[in-house]
């Protein structure tokens, strides 16, 4: 499977524009300010986010985007990974900047400030039958926002362009799968809760998400084979021996380790359910680190 017939099931792409960067706010947190920004992917769209700046910076930072988790939760998004709401084991976001990194945590469309005001499933919905319609894919227009937010990453002059990581759980999980084969300025990766593969989701019943309805793709491969596309990248994979989210993680990696040459692909399971909890986030923060 290669990366070129996965892009062209992705559909045609928006069109870039400017950035438009703004800060509205800026806090002080102890080790690290967090701003409150704004920043455009395409034009007449912003994506709200969250930017944690640690302090007395020497010297250019390694920075990590943060995918929060969807959890039938259409009003929460980026204020769950910086700790303003939501749950205390979904914080890495905040707790990576306390680390020394500087941590970007936008709203995924459809997401807290990119939500339907009225109803937020059926618009969540018509911004997956919108673009099907035209030839073009919900998970296509994620990653095409997450490429946005590392272009934002890399104009800063605090983070250092070539120390560019991703971490998520359960949505953000999964998308940390897809995102370094997306975008390979992405150079690790960590996937928490997410890994299930689409063959066992539909035989299950267990179903998938609007975000990755994407025509043809079971007929192009399954999750095993967007994992052997991300060398040369770094991944991690975590899961629970009792999520369903989190099935196949040893079928996965045994399939996708002998794609990894230059990058280090490692996978580990702990005892629970859907959860990151504290000793998986540290499991997570070393894998960075390193």
């Amino acid at each position: 499977m290669d990366s070129p017939h996965f892009f062209s099931l992705l559909g045609e792409m928006p069109t870039k524009s400017e950035l438009n960067f703004q800060v509205f706010e800026e806090v002080d947190c102890g080790a690290f300010v967090r701003q409150k920004i704004g920043y455009s992917s395409e034009a007449g769209e912003t994506i709200s986010a969250f930017l944690c700046l640690p302090k007395n910076i020497s010297a250019a930072l390694p920075a990590i985007y943060c995918f929060h988790q969807h959890a039938a939760n259409w009003s929460l998004g980026k204020s769950e990974v910086v700790g303003l709401a939501g749950s205390p084991d979904q914080v890495y976001a905040k707790e990576l900047a306390a680390r020394g990194y500087v941590t970007l945590s936008p709203d995924a469309i459809c997401f807290e400030e990119r939500a339907g005001a009225v109803n937020p499933v059926q618009y969540h919905a018509h911004q997956l039958h919108n673009r099907l319609m035209r030839g073009q894919t919900l998970l296509g227009k994620v990653l095409f926002d997450i490429s946005a937010g590392i272009d934002l990453l890399q104009s800063l002059s605090q983070v250092d362009t070539t120390r560019i990581g991703f971490i998520g759980h359960s949505y953000g999980g999964r998308t940390a799968l897809f995102a370094p084969v997306f975008d390979r300025r992405i150079k690790v990766s960590v996937s928490n809760c997410g890994s299930t593969k689409f063959k066992t989701m539909l035989a299950q019943d267990t179903g998938i998400q609007f975000d990755y309805v994407v025509p043809g793709f079971l007929a192009w491969g399954d999750i095993e084979d967007i994992v052997r596309l991300v060398e040369p990248s770094h991944l991690l994979i975590l899961g629970t021996d009792t999520d369903k989210w989190s099935q196949d993680i040893e079928d996965i990696c045994e399939y996708a380790k002998s794609a990894f040459v230059t990058g280090e692909l490692e996978w580990q399971i702990y005892p629970g359910k859907h959860s990151f909890s504290e000793e998986m986030r540290e499991r997570a923060y070393k894998f960075l680190d390193r």
